[in-house]
């Protein structure tokens, strides 16, 4: 993820595409299933498919059962009480706990999560969307114990700062819009910029100016101006800001429309700290879905109440000072002029009404996005997290067999860099979606379930439907449902 601007006037983000396929199965297959032209092969086709998910999803039965029946001793309700139950020692605990975050990291693989970098964050929040406040994080209250001693054992590149407090994984790519007429926020931004000008004319804008943020490390071999092959693999997102909003009669008294990326999917994962004399094993795992970056704040766990911050004080106590004195100087002058008094409180009592009228506004923001975030972003947690992501990793993998089985039906033998680029092809043209195909893991699991094979020269070449049919062999929930008619009959 890299931030940068096509032109000027555009702030642009380049994000990297993803291995996600965000098509629906039963869509995909019936897609696929239309396009075989023989009605013989296109049901051979759709029993294939049936069977490759029923196989995969047997082959991930076991895994899920270990990871469900792990995560049922560290549930923040009911987990205390099994783990009392069952009579473990601490280092016995310390093992199991280990042992599901090991399971649950390699799921979040299998689905494509990734983690989220510092540079990641840093480039995300760069910008501002609907919440303007500072979001800290209360640390002490988060266990640093759980996590550490996790990547410790299993070292992960670009692993964020506070990844010993809490991990946060996100997926897929989107855009929110927000459409409305912004009265308070536009109320800022006029106060904002006169307050600037006035800095500016005063010679006062480097007292109050704040510490750029340091801007994240590019790849040298990357640049913001889409060009060939660059272009084609990544996707750049505009950001629309208020921020950036020309100051016009129509701007001002109209509704605007703001728009910021989101991130499709994100998953948090944390400890809260033990009480005294108390050790809390809970592992809390919450689900969010089409997360603004710019509000990315809004998943963080256990949020400090938000406050105005230091440098807002400091400009506030400041101004007020420097407001005072040029107002006492003013009047002890003989000749005390009328307008430059009127000048000076004007100029104060607009920045101190942006201050209160700002501060409350992102306050009563804040408190309806944290409700938001409650009731419509986050979808699931703890075990329900969990059976999602167990589905969503059957899903994922089933798609890429399908999809990689009907390229080298339809298109014959192929190299792993030629299949690789004719899936990504079919799934642009048919879906109108660009994904970065996951190939490897798609021929390893053809080879597994033995449909595939390889000329002398390494290509790979897929075997006809009904042999590949006669391979896999009936499941047992194509046998149950055949027992059912027969016994039905």
């Amino acid at each position: 993820m890299e931030k940068g601007s096509k032109e000027s006037s555009k702030d642009v983000i380049r994000l990297g595409r993803e291995s996600v396929i965000p098509i629906l199965k039963p869509k995909l297959t019936m897609k696929l299933a239309y396009l075989i032209e023989h009605d013989s092969d296109r049901a051979e086709f759709l029993k294939l498919c049936k069977r490759v998910e029923y196989t995969i999803r047997a082959w991930y039965l076991l895994h899920f059962e270990d990871l469900m029946q792990l995560y049922s001793l560290f549930d923040p309700v009911y987990g205390a009480q099994r783990l009392e139950q069952q009579s473990l020692s601490s280092e016995e605990i310390d093992v199991l706990e280990q042992n599901f975050l090991t399971y649950f990291f390699e799921v979040m693989e299998k689905s494509n999560f990734n983690i989220v970098t510092d540079e990641e964050i840093e480039v995300a929040q760069s910008g501002q969307y609907l919440l303007n406040l500072p979001i800290k994080v209360d640390e002490s209250k988060l266990d640093k114990k759980l996590l550490s001693n996790y990547f410790k054992e299993h070292p992960h590149e670009n692993l964020p700062e506070f990844s010993d407090k809490y991990v946060i994984f996100r997926r897929g790519i989107g855009i929110d819009r927000t459409t409305d007429f912004f009265i308070m926020a536009k109320l800022d931004l006029i106060i904002s910029r006169i307050w600037q000008w006035l800095l500016q004319k005063t010679r006062l804008q480097k007292l109050f100016s704040r510490k750029p943020k340091a801007s994240p490390k590019k790849d040298p071999k990357k640049t913001d101006e889409p060009n060939g092959e660059a272009d084609e693999e990544d996707l750049f997102v505009e950001r629309i800001r208020l921020q950036s909003m020309q100051l016009s009669l129509r701007n001002l008294l109209g509704k605007n429309t703001i728009q910021e990326p989101t991130f499709d999917r994100m998953i948090v994962v944390y400890r809260r700290a033990s009480p005294k004399n108390k050790t809390d094993r809970g592992i809390y795992i919450k689900h969010f879905k089409n997360i603004p970056m710019a509000d990315m704040e809004l998943v963080l766990p256990e949020k400090k109440n938000p406050s105005l911050t230091p440098m807002d004080w400091v400009q506030f106590i400041v101004s007020v000072v420097i407001g005072l004195v040029t107002l006492v100087g003013s009047l002890e002058m003989p000749k005390a002029d009328f307008w430059v008094v009127v000048a000076i409180l004007s100029a104060l009592a607009g920045y101190c009404a942006k201050i209160y009228f700002s501060f409350q506004q992102n306050m009563a923001t804040y408190q309806s996005l944290i409700t938001q975030s409650m009731y419509d972003k986050q979808l699931d947690s703890g075990k329900g997290t969990l059976l999602h992501l167990c589905n969503d990793v059957i899903e994922q993998e089933v798609k890429e067999v399908i999809v990689s089985y009907f390229i080298l039906m339809e298109q014959g033998k192929a190299t792993i860099k030629d299949l690789d680029l004719r899936c990504e092809e079919l799934i642009r043209e048919e879906f109108g979606i660009q994904c970065n195909f996951d190939v490897l893991d798609a021929v390893q699991k053809l080879e597994r379930l033995g449909i595939v094979a390889r000329d002398s020269v390494g290509r790979i070449y897929c075997l006809p439907l009904k042999r590949a049919n006669e391979i896999i062999g009936p499941t047992t929930e194509e046998l149950v449902v055949k027992a059912k008619y027969s016994s039905s009959a």
